[in-house]
């Protein structure tokens, strides 16, 4: 089938990217000239593991390419997706929703022939209904119809969901529409991946309601962890305890600095935004953003507390800035409030990241970097850990000891048994574990 995907950022270059390596002819429009021009000299502007590869894979083939021309790709394809960005709005938190209603005026001015428009994106109920009045104003003639299929991809391990997906959720009661997205994942349904038909209004929920009960589930660990603290608990005992329990499952039941990166965020504030201009609102989910905004800070006053309780004019080592392993991601990262936290108590911070340095020096200033976890640790006066990459997790723990100047360690990722540190010399904080 021919695919065309507007909008190669990262939900775009990979489902993209997927398509293709289905069988699938795929181009990849951006307005971005540069991006495109890079992507076709095989450059890769996000960080996400085995996308080069595959990238290479199947332009090599001639099944992907890429292009900032719109009219030709559009006008040639079987389903056009909407894969644009949908930022939180600046002042009042809704989804901004301008791109996707851009990219739908202009697909709509290039459409030939029956056309399945899909909305990618993550976008609140009833934006479907929306790109569906815009294509019919701009071109009441054309045949076509809108879809949501929201996407489910982990950053670190997004090839690996969206061919191994849970499910695939495709909102529309359109039988044509479904027949020809039936088509496109038949790859995976062969291998009984779930397709999930909903109504149109029902897939967007989905996905905004899928990523707030994950929220809500990080937080509710997190608090617990709190608790097993005052109370001479450990949190990764009550975590397994709790999740071996089929009705609630192990995952997102590990304790750490709160949640962070492009969707938890940014969906579950759009959530609370759609529920209060629809007078329902959705309380947990209120608590949840409003304790995960608090938690980042604390995790830097943890931090301090550690320290003595004083860190002005001290050296902390920072590992991990990244929202999480396996990216270069820094939105919404705990690493930006902690770091801040220990800025204003003024603390020096030095800091070392295997993947997303480049892209923190864009969001955090006044910080020291350096080229590997020892340089970063060597003279600080305590070492935290923030994201969990696999570097970090066999540290010689007697070097560390050596090198710093204070034997401060603190694990907000719980990455180490207790045991082992305190061996080593090291005075251990962690998360929910006494």
């Amino acid at each position: 089938m021919q695919v065309t995907i507007i909008g190669s950022g990262y939900v775009g270059l990979v489902s993209g990217t997927c398509f293709a390596d289905f069988g699938h002819e795929v181009v990849c429009v951006d307005k971005d000239s540069a991006k495109i021009e890079a992507l076709n000299a095989g450059k890769i502007p996000i960080y996400e593991p085995g996308l080069d590869d595959l990238v290479a894979t199947n332009v090599a083939a001639g099944r992907l390419s890429f292009t900032t021309e719109l009219a030709d790709a559009v006008a040639s394809a079987d389903a056009v997706f909407i894969a644009v960005g949908t930022p939180s709005r600046r002042g009042d938190g809704h989804a901004d929703l301008s791109y996707v209603h851009a990219a739908a005026e202009e697909i709509a001015q290039s459409l030939s022939g029956y056309t399945i428009i899909v909305t990618k994106s993550t976008v609140p109920v009833g934006t479907g209904d929306e790109v569906e009045r815009i294509v019919r104003d701009v071109a009441p003639q054309a045949d076509f119809d809108v879809v949501s299929n929201p996407e489910f991809l982990r950053e670190g391990a997004a090839i690996e969901d969206f061919k191994r997906p849970d499910r695939i959720v495709v909102g529309t009661t359109s039988e044509r529409a479904q027949e020809v997205m039936a088509q496109l994942y038949r790859p995976l349904y062969l291998n009984r991946s779930p397709l999930l038909f909903t109504a149109r209004r029902t897939a967007e929920l989905i996905k905004y309601a899928a990523n707030a009960f994950l929220a809500v589930k990080i937080t509710f660990i997190n608090e617990i962890a709190d608790l097993c603290e005052q109370v001479g608990a450990n949190v990764q005992d009550v975590a397994r305890g709790i999740g071996l329990d089929n009705r609630i499952g192990s995952k997102f039941l590990h304790a750490g600095p709160g949640y962070g990166g492009s969707c938890f965020p940014k969906d579950t504030l759009a959530l609370l935004k759609t529920a209060q201009d629809h007078d329902s609102p959705v309380r947990i989910v209120e608590a949840t953003v409003a304790v995960n905004d608090n938690r980042k800070r604390a995790m830097g006053r943890k931090v301090i507390s550690a320290m003595g309780g004083n860190a002005r004019g001290k050296t902390v080592a920072v590992l991990g800035l990244t929202f999480k392993p396996n990216t270069d991601d820094m939105r919404e990262a705990p690493s930006i409030a902690i770091v801040q936290t220990l800025q204003d108590a003024g603390a020096r911070v030095r800091a070392y990241d295997p993947v997303g340095m480049d892209q923190a020096r864009r969001v955090i200033e006044n910080v020291d970097y350096a080229e590997s976890a020892y340089g970063a640790i060597e003279g600080a006066d305590a070492v935290v850990i923030v994201t969990e990459w696999d570097a970090f997790r066999a540290l010689d723990l007697k070097r560390v000891k050596s090198l710093l100047k204070s034997p401060v360690f603190v694990d907000l990722r719980n990455i180490y048994p207790v045991d082992e540190v305190t061996r080593a010399g090291l005075e251990y904080t962690s998360i929910g574990r006494s």
